[in-house]
């Protein structure tokens, strides 16, 4: 049964649907011996041979890995970066397959982090159609007054485009007023969209950590510490 160049090397966890679409173009890619560069090929696993840089590319071969990261701030959710800084994988010990992460974090931003080779449910995930809420707890300067809640709750315009409504409650503030915490929830995943829509509104976040990506939650997890997800869990993604 054919299928999708990009799909089947997502699903056989070479990387998500977009990197791969990425590989392809690069030339890293070949269908029975040839490069391929075009998107949209569609082959036949059952006939056609698959390579990624030489190595041949079969979904049977592949173990699926699912995880759970607390990452800490100072950490890049690429593989590699021109600049040097640690990356999230470097992370984690003792998984022999390529993992690369679902979304991103800020590097200046903790909290909850999946890694998986499953580059199907990853393009589902962070897909804009399938709106999984991210939860968030943000250190605010200062303590927005209703208005400034009710801007940030309608959507507020970043970048030149405007988010769609989140959730925003106060749930701690500061005797002296300088600071509070909030509990934001987004459902895009735009570039930098939590500390940009907080800048928005006049109150700038000193502190980010994402604490649950849909329903599953950070817990009692430790600070750069990980864990596999449960099969109810894996489950429960692939139905999102």
């Amino acid at each position: 049964m054919e299928e999708r160049l990009q799909k089947f090397l997502a699903e056989a966890g070479v990387a998500s649907r977009r990197k791969a679409e990425e590989l392809i173009a690069q030339g890293k890619v070949k269908v029975n011996g040839k490069v391929v560069t075009e998107m949209g090929m569609k082959i036949d696993p059952a006939k056609d041979e698959v390579t990624y840089l030489d190595k041949k590319v079969s979904k049977k071969d592949t173990k699926m890995v699912y995880i759970m990261l607390y990452k800490p701030e100072g950490y890049v959710t690429t593989a590699k970066e021109q600049f040097g800084r640690p990356a999230v994988v470097d992370l984690i010990k003792g998984v022999n397959e390529r993992i690369f992460p679902v979304g991103r974090l800020d590097y200046d931003t903790s909290g909850l982090l999946l890694l998986t080779n499953d580059g199907d449910l990853t393009y589902k995930l962070t897909h804009p159609k399938h709106d999984v809420d991210k939860t968030y707890i943000a250190k605010l300067y200062g303590i927005p007054d209703e208005g400034a809640l009710q801007k940030f709750r309608r959507g507020v315009v970043i970048d030149g485009v405007r988010t769609k409504p989140a959730k925003i409650q106060i749930i701690d503030k500061e005797k002296d007023g300088r600071f509070c915490t909030a509990e934001i929830i987004i459902h895009e995943g735009r570039n930098r969209q939590v500390r940009k829509m907080c800048e928005a509104i006049k109150h700038p976040v000193a502190q980010l950590k994402r604490v649950a990506t849909g329903d599953l939650k950070l817990g009692d997890l430790q600070k750069g510490k990980y864990r596999h997800l449960t099969e109810k869990e894996i489950k429960y993604l692939k139905k999102l």
